[in-house]
C-alpha cells in the first residue's frame, strides 16, 4: 500500500512538471514581434491590421523623426505610423507586407490620396536585414509589376511614439465619421484602382 501510494505521488509529481513545462513552452511559442508600417492616415491603416489573422495589437502613432514626444498638432520630420504587434506562428512579416502594399498607393511621393505633406509619406520602418531584405524584395516587383518607380521609402526603424488616445481605434470609436472621412479622402476609389475591388 505504501509503495502504491509513493508510486501515485512521483506519477502526480511528474504530471505536473509536464503542465508547467507545457506552458513554459506555450508561452515561449507565443511570443510577439513588432512591425512599423506608415501608409498615410493612420486610422485607415490600423483599420487594415485589426482585421489580420495573428495581429494582437495595433497602435497609432508617429515615427521617423527626431524631436521627442511628437504630438498630432507637431510632429515635424515625422510621418503617421503605426506599430503591428503580431505572433509570427500565425502571420509572417511577409504577409504582413502584403496587406501594407494592397492598402497604400505605392507611386505617391507626397501623400497619400487627399492627405498630402511629408507626414502621410509612406514608409517601411525595417528592424532587421530580414526584414528589409522583404522590403526591398516587394517593393522592386511591385515597380517591375507596374512599371512604375515605387515612392515607398524603407528605413531602419526608430523612436515610435503613440498618438493621443483619441486617435487609437478611431474607425471603431467613430464609425460614421471615419467612413465618411475615408470615402471622401478616396482611399478605397484609389485602392480598388490600383489593386482591385479586394482592397481595403
Amino acid at each position: 500500500m505504501i509503495a502504491r501510494w509513493i508510486c501515485a505521488g512521483l506519477m502526480a509529481a511528474f504530471l505536473a512538471a509536464s503542465v508547467l513545462a507545457g506552458g513554459a513552452y506555450s508561452t515561449h511559442a507565443a511570443e510577439t514581434k513588432t512591425a512599423i508600417f506608415a501608409g498615410g492616415c493612420f486610422w485607415c491603416v490600423e483599420d487594415v491590421f485589426d482585421h489580420v489573422d495573428g495581429v494582437t495589437e495595433t497602435v497609432s502613432g508617429y515615427a521617423g523623426g527626431k524631436t521627442p514626444n511628437p504630438t498630432y498638432g507637431s510632429h515635424k520630420g515625422y510621418v503617421e505610423a503605426l506599430k503591428v504587434t503580431y505572433d509570427p506562428s500565425k502571420v509572417t512579416y511577409a504577409k504582413l507586407l502584403e496587406h501594407y502594399w494592397h492598402n497604400i498607393d505605392p507611386f505617391d511621393p507626397s501623400g497619400q490620396f487627399c492627405d498630402k505633406g511629408p507626414a502621410y509619406r509612406t514608409v517601411i520602418f525595417v528592424s532587421d536585414d530580414e526584414e528589409k531584405e522583404l522590403a526591398e524584395t516587394t517593393k522592386q516587383e511591385i515597380a517591375k509589376r507596374f512599371k512604375k518607380e515605387v515612392a515607398t521609402e524603407i528605413r531602419p526603424a526608430t523612436t515610435f511614439y503613440a498618438a493621443e488616445d483619441y486617435h487609437q481605434d478611431y474607425h471603431n470609436l467613430n464609425p460614421v465619421s471615419y467612413k465618411f472621412y475615408k470615402w471622401n479622402c478616396g482611399r478605397a476609389q484609389r485602392l480598388a484602382e490600383i489593386w482591385g475591388e479586394k482592397s481595403s
